[in-house]
């Protein structure tokens, strides 16, 4: 099936290139309604592309059920952790997150939402990153399909073609509510806040998932961290009682900014907010998390079967120090080896997102690496192997429409460690990224 399909993409591809270029006045219609949609970043539209990235059925459960198995092996790692303070020590955690993680979050799974960063490339897949605090994107399958929607030649291709698309948002207010009810809460219709720093870039996704949890009839605040009080008994913004709060401020950026002194905390280490994500999930978040996920030596933590899809679909990673350690059996100097092999590894912070810090082995020279190393020594990092990454050809639109050919990034979302859709993301640099300039798309499943 999947040359077959390859096959109609490809010539959906042209047709689309055909019937669109030099029509300004429709490439200005569909940035006007993306501006509509909220689906803008600095100002510019992220979704550049006329059509959506295809899977075949049997690729979306194929990475659904590895990235199922991944955040199982997940909870396992930050139950061990919780009676392990080496295996704390080791994942990098700061000492307030030390102490906050040990607090109950009051409900049974780690992560109640989370995203794993996935490349696919020769038939494969490998899972780069677990963004198990705040994954940004549930909403965008939903309004991406709207932009799309209006476009003629593409609908006529999908009339003919049998699909589906996932729906993340669903499950995510699913799971706001499913974890509020195991903290005990009571309400039929618990208040939602959405909490961040006002005038973040990605405020305009947190009112499209206002506009949504009311129309379910869920009240719902999009709220800065300085509009809320803790009065003892409950947190609130304003007269706005807050019984679930959707966290996308950063825990590292909160605890930076006020430490232990601050109504979420104390709220929370109270027992008082049911909060998704919690501040155990550093625990996972951490990009040291992966490096016990490939290192030989941890397996003991995992089932044969965890084991399995870990060898298969995590790189190898480790963390940057003056130590020995193993690559696949061989016993290695660690810092020798990665001057050695530069090309095959990318540095990465410990804690940190939208691709800051990260450096790519294979785009510096000798000089820049070694400087790297050393700064990767003297705070917290990873190195990780090089994953290869499928390209592939999408209609795209600037000053006219052009074929490119494009690094694809899919993230599948994990709601209480349930895979449901993702996010598509695609670029023409190495470092696949919203925030470095690259866009995204909607995923649609191809049966049949």
């Amino acid at each position: 099936m999947e040359a077959e399909w390859r096959t109609a993409v490809d010539s959906l591809n042209r047709r689309l290139v055909e019937e669109y270029s030099g029509n300004e006045g429709f490439l200005e219609e569909l940035r006007s309604v993306q501006s509509d949609l909220g689906l803008l970043y600095d100002g510019r539209p992220t979704i550049p592309f006329l059509r959506p990235h295809f899977l075949t059925r049997e690729q979306y459960d194929s990475v659904m059920a590895a990235a199922e198995s991944v955040a199982a092996a997940g909870e396992r790692l930050a139950e061990a952790a919780l009676e392990d303070d080496d295996l704390v020590d080791r994942l990098g955690l700061t000492e307030m997150e030390k102490r906050l993680v040990r607090v109950d979050p009051g409900y049974s799974t780690v992560c109640a939402n989370a995203r794993l960063d996935t490349f696919f490339a020769d038939g494969s897949f490998k899972f780069l990153e677990y963004n198990a605090e705040t994954p940004s994107g549930p909403s965008d399958q939903r309004q991406i399909e709207i932009v799309l929607g209006k476009i003629p030649v593409l609908q006529k291709f999908l009339e003919g073609t049998p699909h589906w698309t996932p729906k993340p948002w669903p499950k995510l207010l699913q799971t706001l509510v499913t974890c509020y009810r195991e903290h005990g809460g009571k309400e039929r219709k618990p208040n939602i806040a959405i909490v961040d720093w006002e005038g973040v870039e990605t405020e305009p996704e947190f009112y499209v998932l206002k506009d949504y949890f009311e129309s379910m009839g869920f009240r719902t605040l999009v709220a800065d961290p300085e509009e809320l009080e803790y009065d003892g008994e409950a947190l609130h913004a304003g007269s706005f009682r807050v019984d679930i709060l959707y966290k996308r401020v950063l825990i590292h950026e909160l605890l930076e900014k006020y430490g232990g002194d601050h109504p979420i905390v104390k709220a929370y280490e109270a027992g008082n907010l049911c909060m998704a994500n919690s501040f155990r999930v550093k625990l996972l978040h951490k990009k040291m998390s992966f490096a016990i996920f490939s290192d030989p030596q941890y397996q003991r933590l995992f089932t044969r079967s965890q084991v399995n899809t870990l060898a298969e679909h995590v790189p190898w990673t480790r963390k940057v120090e003056d130590a020995k350690t193993t690559y696949f059996g061989e016993a290695v100097e660690l810092l020798e080896f990665l001057r050695r092999e530069r090309d095959q590894f990318v540095l990465k912070p410990n804690d940190d997102y939208g691709g800051k810090g990260v450096v790519l082995g294979w785009e510096c020279d000798e000089g820049e690496w070694d400087d790297a190393l050393e700064e990767a020594l003297a705070d917290s990092y990873v190195v990780q192997e090089k994953a290869p990454v499928q390209q592939e050809e999408f209609p795209m639109y600037d000053e006219d429409v052009s074929l490119e050919s494009l690094l694809v990034d899919f993230d599948p979302y994990l709601f209480r460690n349930s895979a449901e859709g993702g996010m598509v993301r695609l670029s023409s640099s190495a470092l696949v990224n919203v925030t470095q300039g690259g866009g995204q798309t909607a995923l649609y499943v191809l049966e049949g």
